[in-house]
């Protein structure tokens, strides 16, 4: 594609040279540089890529943008922008031809709930015979191919790669989780969405946005992209709130507990599957999960009033609701031949620890046991809290390392470890992970259920910037073939 095309109305601040280059592709890494490419230099947390620009140079970049006034040693077309990062989302949408207009897209924000929300969403569009691809937490699924991702919403530079690719093998929908961190810095600023969904809003990320209005401010900024339909629990504070902000300006459609135009009634908990009557403006159907928990009968029920809205047959909802195994990693059972039951699960927030440990009050006849850590570089202000709601809703903590990242392991535990002392719980803090998920399934007596909480689908643990294998569910049972 011509640069001239690529960069089209953008308010640039100057150009200086050719601009009737033929663009070969777009990158904003040095190292992937290929002959004709356009190379964006932005400033990143770590590293700056003005800094690079020489080198992407020799590499093969015929252009450059940038938002620094940086000399360069080459004669090269420059195109000088405000903000790289914003030029960045602006100029890979007109590379791949805004490939979001080429297929349905599903918008997923929230605090607890996108992934499995996503997943289950999925399952029934499948179910109906139609292709879905995922960007999220878990990665890239295209065609059932997994690509890993650094971010459960990457730059906007994978987001059109990742569609392009969606699109190129004829994709019907793509289902992304939209981060707060997506919607802040610009990433999916230059996309829209047919459907938005909200699960909840929960305090997360406040080493970020500092106050939970400056968080919800972000997470509502997705419900002004979407052009047809937006679900919204309504059970939820924020989802009122949203409602009220965004004023009708595409259809609403509600979803709650006993509330809502889509809503639960009649629930039942056998062991961990809870059934219930799923309510519809067409209908209602008796629906049995597979999948355990109060917040997972949410995510069931967002996932169903958004195929609601896409018309799907209320059979076809019901035999998706009651197929769907669950994901890798969100309250993932481990099998094992023994009297106690282990779970992995990925909540990090007090509120997503507080529904594990809720979950597991409708089955369990012996003691709740929670293992997990907080990570590091992150929000400090929840660690107390987490530990005082672990603390309440367990009969043992035990307090270890999650992805301390670039923090000391005790000066997590230690600001865990005030939470809990707010509490009567017993507790122990063991910092090495493994130990710690040794230590709980030994101690377990019958009846038992283990929570190991924090990681969920991750196989590693970040540490000064390294990142060390861990594989929970393979240290689990390697524990307990042991016993």
């Amino acid at each position: 594609m011509l640069l001239s095309k690529i960069i089209g109305k953008y308010p640039y601040r100057s150009i200086n040279g050719n601009q009737d280059l033929d663009i070969t592709g777009i990158e904003h890494n040095s190292k992937n540089i290929k002959e004709g490419n356009l190379f964006i230099a932005q400033k990143g947390y770590n590293l700056d890529g003005h800094n690079y620009i020489d080198d992407a140079i020799e590499k093969g970049a015929v252009a450059i943008v940038k938002d620094k006034d940086v000399t360069l040693n080459q004669d090269i077309t420059t195109i000088d922008v405000h903000n790289s990062t914003d030029a960045l989302g602006y100029f890979a949408a007109k590379y791949y031809y805004h490939p979001w207009t080429s297929m349905n897209t599903i918008g997923i924000t929230g605090t607890n709930g996108k992934t499995t929300t996503s997943y289950i969403i999925k399952h029934i569009l499948e179910i109906n015979q139609q292709k879905v691809g995922i960007i999220g937490t878990m990665g890239v699924i295209v065609n059932n191919k997994h690509i890993d991702i650094p971010n459960t919403t990457p730059d906007s530079l994978e987001i059109q790669k990742n569609l392009n690719h969606m699109i190129e093998k004829k994709m019907d929908y793509c289902i992304m989780e939209v981060s707060s961190h997506a919607l802040e810095m610009k990433r999916v600023k230059y996309m829209d969405f047919n459907i938005g969904i909200f699960t909840n809003l929960s305090k997360d990320h406040f080493d970020y946005h500092k106050t939970m209005e400056n968080y919800f401010n972000s997470k509502l900024k997705l419900f002004f992209k979407t052009n047809k339909l937006n679900i919204i629990n309504i059970d939820d504070f924020y989802g009122k709130r949203i409602i009220e902000s965004i004023n009708n300006r595409a259809e609403n459609i509600t979803y709650g507990l006993k509330h809502g135009d889509i809503f639960a009634t009649d629930i039942v908990y056998l062991k961990s599957r809870p059934s219930f009557k799923l309510n519809t403006p067409k209908g209602t159907v008796n629906i049995q999960l597979k999948i355990p928990g109060e917040f997972n009968i949410y995510n069931s029920l967002a996932a169903a009033a958004c195929c609601y809205g896409l018309g799907i047959d209320l059979n076809i909802i019901k035999e998706g609701l009651e197929s769907f195994n669950g994901v890798k990693g969100r309250f993932e059972e481990i099998e094992t031949s023994h009297d106690f039951n282990v779970i992995i699960d990925f909540a990090h927030t007090p509120e997503g620890i507080k529904e594990a440990l809720k979950a597991i009050d409708k089955f369990t006849e012996g003691r709740k046991v929670i293992v997990f850590g907080a990570g590091g570089d992150r929000d400090r202000s929840k660690r107390p809290e987490m530990g005082k709601i672990a603390g309440e809703n367990s009969d043992l903590v035990i307090i270890t390392s999650d992805n301390p990242r670039n923090e000391e392991p005790e000066d997590i535990a230690n600001d865990i470890v005030q939470g809990v002392m707010e509490t009567d719980c017993d507790y122990i803090v063991i910092l090495d992970r493994k130990e710690a998920i040794n230590y709980a399934i030994m101690n377990s007596v019958s009846k038992d259920t283990i929570l190991i909480s924090g990681k969920g689908h991750e196989d590693s643990i970040t540490i000064k910037g390294k990142k060390i294998p861990f594989d929970e569910r393979k240290i689990i049972l390697e524990i307990i073939n042991k016993i």
